[in-house]
């Protein structure tokens, strides 16, 4: 199940698109209502196998993939080992509530920010503008 959230254009992070993959409809919901009003085009996924066929068949690649660790059918790590495969580039957030970056910090493809729920609204905010600002 995917979505698109389109807001207006509002300030400098005008339109960049960002992925956002959970399989908690409320937290992708919260992403969305989140990042939607600072301008970024929110794309969502409840399954990462869909998330991961869109971003194969999409160009440009999205600036930015936000993902959760524990899913259903695959994991945040297995979907961001993918991604990375397909561009070793692209930016991506793991954020999680049940593993820490322990659980990544001896592999050889790593998220780029790690970020535990619960967090502030603030905190997801600002790592995205770091992210994209680099």
């Amino acid at each position: 199940m995917s979505e698109t959230k389109q807001p207006a254009n509002q300030g400098p992070d005008s339109g960049e698109l960002i992925y956002v993959v959970d399989d908690e409809p409320m937290l992708l919901e919260l992403a969305a209502v989140i990042l939607g009003p600072l301008g970024y085009q929110i794309k969502t996924f409840q399954d990462p196998e869909t998330a991961l066929k869109a971003y194969t068949s999409t160009n440009p690649k999205p600036p930015l993939i936000i993902t959760d660790y524990a899913m259903h059918t695959m994991t945040g790590m297995d979907l961001i080992k993918e991604c990375k495969r397909l561009n070793p580039a692209q930016k991506i957030i793991l954020v999680s509530g049940t593993v820490g970056e322990e659980e990544f910090r001896d592999m050889p493809v790593q998220p780029n920010y790690f970020l535990a729920k619960p967090y502030e609204i603030r905190e997801l905010t600002d790592l995205v503008r770091t992210v994209l600002a680099q």
